[in-house]
C-alpha cells in the first residue's frame, strides 16, 4: 500500500507543476491583448509566490492538525479551479486575484508532500518525486504553444484546467489510503509526531540560514527562465511566440530528465555530489546563453540549465531530515520552502522590471547572479555540515 500512496504522491506532483510553467508561457501573448506593460507579469507572480511563502510558513501547522492527505487533496482543488479561473480573466486585476488560491494552493503541497517523501522513502523517490514535477511543467507550456498555435491562450487555460481537476479528484477519492499507511507505520515515523519551531528558533540554526540562500538562488534560476525565458527568446532572440514557448517545454524537460538521472545516480553518488555536478552543468549552460546570439543554441543551453539545476532542490530537501533530525524537519521544511519561494517570487519580479528598463537582453547576466548566490549558500553550509546524505 506505500507504493501505491508513493504513485499517488507523484501524480499529484504533476498537478504541483502543471501551473507553475503556464503563466510564463502564455504571458508573451497576454500581455498585448491586455494593451499593459511587459514587467505586470511581476504582479502575478509576486501575488502567487507571497501566497505561496505564507502556507509554507504555516504548513507543519496545519499538517499536523489535518494530515498530508487532506491538505494535499483541497490545495489541488483551489489550483484547478484557479487555473479556470485564468481562462476567463479580463484584465490583469482578475489574474491578481485568482493568484492568491494559486499561491495558497501550491505552497501547502510542496510543503506537505515534499517531508512526507523525505521522511518515508529513500533519496531516488524524492529525485522521481520531482521527475514527476517536471512532467507537470512540461506539459503545460506544451499545451499552452498548442493553444497558441490556434490563436488562444485561454484555451490553454481551460484545457490545463482538466487535467489538474482529474488530479484534484484523484487526491480526493484516494484519501483512505493515508489513513491506511499512516496506521501501518511505527510510532516514530508518525508524520504527526514532529515538533513545530518558530520561525526566529529556525533562524538561529545557521545551517538553515545557508541552506535558505541555496534555495533562494537554485529557484531564483528555475523560475527565471521558466517566467521570462520564453520572452527572451521571443524580444531577444527574434523567435515566434509558439516556437518560444516549445522551447520552455524542453527547458522543463530538462528539467524532469535532470531529477530523473539524479534518482538513478542516487544509489551510488552522495546528494552533495550530486547537487555539485548539477551546479557544474548549470554554470556551463548559463554562460553558453551569455555567449550565443543564436536562438537555436540559446534553446538548448536552456535545456541544460533545466538539466543542471533540476536536480538541486530534491537532493537539498532529502538531507533536511539527516542534518537536522525527523521530529523537527517538517517545520525546516517549511521555512526552506517559504525560502525558496522567496527566490520564486523576487527574482522573476526584478528581471521584469529590468526588462521593462533596459529590455531582456540583460537575462543571461541576472542568471549568472542567481547562480552566484546559489553557490555561495551551498559552500557555507557544506563548511558547516559533514553530512555525505
Amino acid at each position: 500500500m506505500t507504493t501505491f500512496l508513493l504513485i499517488i504522491i507523484y501524480i499529484a506532483f504533476i498537478g504541483l507543476g502543471i501551473p507553475d510553467s503556464l503563466f510564463g508561457a502564455a504571458w508573451p501573448a497576454i500581455y498585448p491583448e491586455f494593451g499593459i506593460p511587459i514587467s505586470l507579469a511581476t504582479l502575478v507572480t509576486v501575488i502567487i509566490s507571497s501566497g505561496t511563502i505564507f502556507s509554507s510558513l504555516f504548513a507543519a501547522r496545519l499538517i499536523n492538525r489535518f494530515g498530508t492527505g487532506k491538505i494535499t487533496a483541497v490545495s489541488t482543488t483551489a489550483t484547478a479551479l484557479a487555473l479556470l479561473g485564468f481562462s476567463f480573466s479580463g484584465s490583469i486585476l482578475h489574474m491578481c486575484l485568482l493568484a492568491v488560491p494559486l499561491g495558497l494552493g501550491a505552497g501547502a503541497i510542496d510543503t506537505a508532500l515534499n517531508n512526507y517523501v523525505a521522511l518515508h522513502y529513500k533519496a531516488s523517490h524524492m529525485s522521481f518525486l520531482h521527475c514527476f514535477y517536471g512532467i507537470g511543467v512540461s506539459l503545460s507550456p506544451f499545451l499552452m504553444s498548442l493553444a497558441l498555435a490556434g490563436g488562444s491562450w485561454r484555451s490553454g487555460y481551460r484545457t490545463v484546467f482538466w487535467f489538474q481537476l482529474g488530479i484534484a479528484l484523484l487526491t480526493l477519492f484516494t484519501l483512505p489510503v493515508w489513513k491506511i499507511v499512516r496506521h501501518g507505520l511505527s510510532d516514530e515515523a508518525e508524520e504527526e509526531q514532529s515538533i513545530t519551531l518558530g520561525f526566529l528558533e529556525m533562524l538561529k540554526i545557521p545551517k538553515v540560514v545557508f541552506g535558505c540562500l541555496t534555495f533562494i538562488g537554485s529557484c531564483a534560476i528555475e523560475y527565471t527562465c521558466g517566467v521570462w525565458g520564453s520572452t527572451f527568446l521571443v524580444n531577444s532572440r527574434n523567435l515566434s511566440v509558439e516556437d518560444a514557448a516549445r522551447c520552455i517545454t524542453f527547458y522543463y524537460a530538462g528539467i524532469a530528465l535532470g531529477r530523473f538521472f539524479s534518482g538513478i545516480l542516487s544509489n551510488r553518488f552522495s546528494a552533495v555530489k550530486i547537487i555539485k555536478i548539477g551546479q557544474i552543468v548549470t554554470l556551463t549552460a548559463i554562460a553558453t546563453v551569455f555567449l550565443t546570439g543564436n536562438y537555436l543554441i540559446a534553446g538548448t543551453a536552456l535545456f541544460f540549465i533545466g538539466l543542471g539545476n533540476g536536480p538541486v532542490f530534491p537532493n537539498l530537501i532529502h538531507m533536511i531530515p539527516i542534518n537536522f533530525g525527523r521530529e523537527i524537519s517538517q517545520s525546516i521544511t517549511g521555512i526552506q520552502m517559504a525560502s525558496s519561494y522567496v527566490g520564486i517570487m523576487l527574482a522573476p519580479a526584478v528581471f521584469g522590471l529590468t526588462a521593462q528598463a533596459i529590455g531582456t537582453s540583460f537575462f543571461p547576466l541576472f542568471l549568472i547572479l542567481m547562480y552566484a548566490i546559489m553557490l555561495t549558500g551551498s559552500i557555507l553550509a557544506n563548511r558547516k555540515s559533514n553530512t555525505t546524505a
